[in-house]
């Protein structure tokens, strides 16, 4: 067919169609109203519309804990009484708050917001209260104070001893302690030298001033460990100020690198300040649970255990790339060190889920030894004198994820689990007890849903608030013979939250890369949600190996800010892709040694089999972000998958291990492999080599002055960009760390404005200001 030339007055037409067109093309026009209702969704607008959301409680003693019972009035801080079931208030609010008012001067402290950030028993009786950073004490009847110095002559902090007449410390490179009455200092090691000190906490991606060592249970001993970093390289970092900048350096070794921290293993005699040397060499700065020497949430040293006659010590050696563990124990007096038993793994061997899975029984000559030799993550009893197995503790397709307690009188283990019972959510947590001697375990919480435990100290009792992610906490007091309610502490009533708009997520399951392995995850929607509409799908990503997607199964007003992006005309998912844990070893191990994979092709297939079963998903419009680990992801996805999705928000991204501290990257990566042409085996895994394939739009995002993972990450990305000639964003946030603090909201609501511009095709607000409750 012929064309016909366009008159001016149909030329006229054409462009004001075209014009009219382009207007529809841009979408939605959002508000500040729109943000507004959206940014109710936020953890810290949420959050405090939950009542009676008793979660996490502070044992005081054997038989008595404190929690906070928050309700529409403010905090209620409550201490219940194990024996009876009976709770009353743990202080007069108001006494307390103007007390503490005179104590931290500026804004006062309010009663009914206290901000209590950890309640303990100091030494003396009285409380230890955490309040805006700073710590105080206080009696029963809300009299505070700061804490006396005495003769101490510095604050640094320290570890009690189980005597709690004495804390260890760090100072000069050296072990010291101090008197926990008098302040009195002593001075226990003296040939500790920078980059050859005792005790030092140092990981690279963590460094602080704490001590890293056990006490023995009469006081009398400490074991800790000389680091010598003597020999590793160093990180640079400076601050963003007017006049001239504040280095940072510290020792942070890299992946490949020829030498890594290592620790000298010792033993301390405190009467006699005596330091004792383990017959053995230098230890490799690593443990069975994590990617430093200790990782534990209770502090301490989570691969060292003393026996109860202070006499010996039990610990584990872990290789450079965790791929051997040796089962050591040492005489404290002489510091002779014999190895038990060893085990090996092809990969990377891992002692459990949030604590180290093993235990030491001297009086039997047993151990409680943790192995997914059998795929799955089970308990093992071994026999001291002859180092052999003697049998499974726990069997199944299931996994151990902390073991709380071990009583060697009546033989009996206590340990948290997921997947025993079939049917429910593989993710959901349930506690159990079992005997050393093996047989069925006892299931002590028996409702179909996840369960936050918290043992009381002598084991005889726990606080056990179980919820999903749709139904939120009972929380109640169990016994742990047999786990029968002794009291209900609280019932959670989300009342207020649904009245601002609240909805819960939906769970979902879909397959994975392979078509066979189901992966789960929560989808959220629009609270106003209409399936007539199709609506772009934004997947917020955690690759692991540590943790996933989703995170804890338990009940959350607020996960990061996934409902509030939904609010705004989303669809966003979040979903446990292979290569992350709770699950068997092989699905853990899925990408082992290929880091570059980064459970994208589970996220993509998930995503496609969302959109085959919802219509309402635009499979044109795929937006991604993360942090941190989710941040190489999402820009990795965006180089790897360039056709799928469209928009990448990365935030903090360790885009190339290489640039990363080592003990992560040659956990999961395994040992760096040089060619002699040059090349190597990270060099797939590397954000930068990627570059190129660039087609969407992508933002990173990075603290100035991040100590985990450096700028340089990001920088890297950005100059291998420019050199191909591709258009993207960035934000730099000048002196933040990892974590963006104060700077928080503003990049929410710069992400935010990112995916209603780019991937919903919208205008967002201009510069709608967040509205953070800070306390």
């Amino acid at each position: 067919m012929r064309s016909i030339p366009a008159t001016p007055r149909l030329l006229g037409a054409l462009v004001l169609a075209g014009l009219a067109a382009g207007v529809h093309a841009q979408g939605p026009e959002l508000t500040d109203a729109d943000y507004a209702r959206a940014e109710q969704m936020v953890n810290y607008k949420a959050v405090p519309l939950v009542d009676h959301a008793v979660t996490r409680v502070s044992w005081l003693d054997d038989t008595h804990f404190a929690y906070d019972d928050h309700d529409a009035s403010g905090d209620h801080y409550r201490r219940m009484d194990t024996a009876t079931g009976r709770s009353e208030p743990l202080f007069d609010q108001a006494r307390l708050a103007a007390s503490l008012s005179k104590l931290a001067g500026g804004k006062p402290i309010e009663a009914d917001k206290l901000g209590l950030r950890g309640i303990a028993v100091a030494p003396d009786g009285r409380y230890k209260l955490e309040v805006r950073g700073k710590t105080y004490l206080c009696s029963a009847d809300a009299v505070c104070a700061e804490p006396a110095k005495g003769e101490a002559k510095g604050n640094e902090p320290g570890v009690l001893s189980p005597d709690k007449k004495s804390e260890a410390f760090i100072r000069d490179w050296n072990l010291w302690i101090r008197d926990v009455a008098t302040g009195k200092e002593t001075q226990l090691t003296t040939d500790g030298v920078e980059n050859f000190g005792y005790a030092t906490d140092n990981a690279g991606w963590k460094h602080t001033d704490n001590a890293i060592l056990e006490w023995s249970p009469d006081s009398k001993k400490i074991a800790t460990f000389q680091q010598d970093q003597r020999q590793t390289g160093d990180m640079y970092m400076f601050t963003t100020n007017v006049g001239h900048p504040k280095l940072e350096a510290w020792k942070y070794p890299l992946a490949g690198d020829k030498h890594v921290t290592m620790i000298e293993r010792v033993i301390i005699d405190v009467p006699t300040k005596h330091v004792v040397r383990l017959d053995m060499p230098a230890d490799q700065h690593r443990s069975t649970l994590c990617d430093d020497v200790s990782c534990g949430p209770d502090g301490g040293w989570d691969d060292v255990k003393w026996a109860p006659d202070s006499k010996t010590i039990a610990f584990v050696s872990t290789s450079r790339y965790h791929k051997h563990e040796w089962f050591r124990i040492a005489d404290a007096a002489t510091g002779k060190v014999r190895t038990v038993f060893e085990e090996s793994a092809k990969t990377y061997y891992e002692s459990g889920i949030g604590k180290a899975n093993w235990a030491y029984l001297p009086a039997t000559h047993e151990a409680v030894w943790y192995s997914e030799r059998s795929n799955w993550g089970q308990l093992y009893l071994y026999d001291l004198t002859t180092g052999k197995l003697k049998h499974a503790i726990t069997t199944g397709d299931s996994v151990v994820t902390e073991m709380l307690k071990v009583d060697p009188k009546s033989r009996t283990v206590w340990f948290e689990a997921v997947g025993r019972t079939k049917g429910l959510d593989p993710y959901f947590t349930q506690f159990y007890k079992v005997s050393l001697d093996g047989g069925k375990p006892t299931l002590l919480t028996p409702e179909p849903a996840d369960h936050q435990i918290s043992l009381s100290p002598d084991g005889d009792t726990f606080v056990d608030a179980y919820s999903t992610p749709t139904v939120p906490p009972v929380t109640v007091l169990r016994a742990s013979g047999d786990g029968h309610t002794l009291a209900t502490v609280a019932k959670a009533d989300i009342s207020r939250l649904k009245a601002v708009g609240w909805v819960p997520p939906v769970p979902i399951t879909v397959k994975a890369r392979d078509g066979k392995t189901e992966l789960y995850g929560l989808m959220f929607k629009p609270s106003n949600f209409d399936p007539h509409k199709k609506y772009p799908i934004v997947d917020y990503v955690y690759p692991g190996p540590q943790i996933g997607s989703v995170g804890s199964r338990a009940f959350s007003p607020a996960r990061v800010d996934h409902q509030a992006l939904a609010e705004l005309g989303f669809i966003v998912v979040a979903i446990d892709g292979m290569g992350t844990p709770y699950r068997s070893k092989a699905f853990h191990d899925a990408w082992y040694g290929n880091m570059g994979d980064n459970t994208l092709p589970d996220q993509v297939a998930g995503i496609k089999e969302l959109a085959r079963r919802y219509p309402w998903i635009d499979i044109d419009r795929v937006g991604i972000w993360g942090h941190s680990g989710g941040g190489n992801a999402s820009t990795d996805a965006m180089f790897r998958y360039p056709d799928f999705f469209k928009v990448a928000w990365s935030e903090s991204g360790n885009h190339d291990n290489r640039n990363y501290e080592d003990d992560w990257a040659e956990k999961y990566q395994g040992e760096m492999v040089v060619d002699k042409d040059g090349k190597s085996n990270y060099d797939d895994q590397a954000n930068e080599n990627h570059a190129a394939n660039l087609k969407g739009h992508l933002m990173l995002v990075h603290g100035t002055m991040d100590d985990n993972v450096p700028v340089t990450n990001t920088l890297l990305v950005a100059q291998a960009l420019i050199k191909a000639n591709k258009d993207f964003d960035m934000l730099l946030l000048p002196n933040m760390h990892h974590g963006y603090a104060m700077d928080n909201p503003y990049v929410m609501r710069r992400r935010w404005d990112y995916f209603v511009r780019y991937l919903m095709g919208g205008t967002p607000p201009k510069e709608y200001q967040m509205h953070p409750t800070m306390p």
